[in-house]
């Protein structure tokens, strides 16, 4: 009667056991890469620090997270009330290759840490940072080890809490590691609403550029934005993206121009206050190096003036016919 349930069950088996172990995983690289995350901004390296670098990771290892630990939670439960069930299963080989996988795959985390924590110790990278990481994947690695030497080990099939007790504790992890990230990143709204002000930042870059490029071929400001449009390289003006209102323009000097446009938060807001790190607030997603200019801003209409210097932009000159 068994072998006829474990022949019925067998595929079934297979799919609950690689989703379940590929699900382990998911949950485990989530975390790490969460909880590194963390470490980053609560920690800043001055010599290796992006804030828009950590809050896209936050962002991907917390998905990752929400979605991987309730499907590993529900096939775990559904794999243990099987063993519960067919208490001889425990002996098949699907089970005890991918523990031992798992088993393996740890066993090189942990010696893989060593080794990088033996070669930066030498290297002098004694920051507190670096310890808490490497604490992290340590104790994760030596969790997962200690967790599947125990499950390979015990016989009492269904008899044992601490499963059930395991369980909720990773819900804890997960409801807290989430809030957690609500401090670090901010919520999807203000989220959305850092996005819009970084394309706002990005099209007055672009038209900041689009400017000077006007006054080096002609030596003269534009009198308006729709001046820079142009049929032949296709360039149009952009508008505020959320609103579609147009962005303003007024000529201060004939070598000044102001450009203006109304955001939604406070670049403030999103930067870690830490002497000496470099907390860049976004990407470059334009001509040029933003990195030299000051795009700060509050949440509120920001105007920002820019001087043009005739002896760094130097009118082109038109040859004689």
């Amino acid at each position: 009667m068994n072998n006829n349930i474990n022949r019925h069950n067998a595929p079934r088996d297979v799919f609950l056991y690689l989703l379940n172990i590929l699900t382990f995983y998911l949950s485990v690289i989530g975390f790490i890469m969460l909880y590194i995350q963390y470490i980053s901004a609560a920690f800043p390296d001055p010599l290796n620090f992006y804030y828009t670098a950590i809050a896209n990771a936050v962002r991907v290892s917390t998905s990752i997270f929400i979605v991987a630990v309730p499907v590993f939670i529900l096939t775990s439960f559904l794999l243990a009330k099987d063993l519960k069930s067919n208490p001889e299963k425990r002996e098949g080989r699907l089970r005890k290759w991918l523990i031992y996988l798992t088993l393996f795959i740890s066993s090189v985390t942990i010696i893989v840490n060593l080794i990088i924590f033996v070669y930066n110790f030498m290297s002098g990278e004694l920051t507190i940072q670096f310890f808490l990481k490497i604490l992290t994947v340590l104790l994760v690695a030596l969790a997962v080890f200690g967790y599947y030497i125990w499950e390979l080990r015990r016989k009492d099939a269904g008899a044992s809490k601490i499963p059930k007790m395991l369980a909720w504790a990773l819900s804890v992890i997960v409801v807290a590691s989430i809030v957690v990230g609500f401090f670090v990143i901010g919520t999807p709204a203000e989220q959305r609403a850092k996005r819009f002000d970084e394309q706002r930042v990005g099209d007055l870059q672009v038209l900041q550029n689009q400017v000077v490029n006007y006054w080096v071929q002609k030596q003269v400001l534009p009198a308006s934005l729709n001046d820079l449009q142009d049929s032949i390289s296709g360039f149009l003006v952009p508008q505020d993206p959320a609103s579609g209102a147009a962005y303003e323009y007024r000529i201060a000097s004939p070598l000044s121009f102001e450009l203006c446009a109304i955001f939604k938060t406070s670049t403030k807001d999103f930067k870690v206050a830490y002497k000496g790190a470099r907390s860049f607030y976004i990407e470059p997603v334009y001509y040029g190096s933003s990195f030299q200019q000051n795009w700060d801003h509050e949440a509120e209409r920001t105007c920002f003036t820019r001087t043009i210097d005739p002896e760094l932009y130097k009118p082109k000159q038109i040859p004689a016919l």
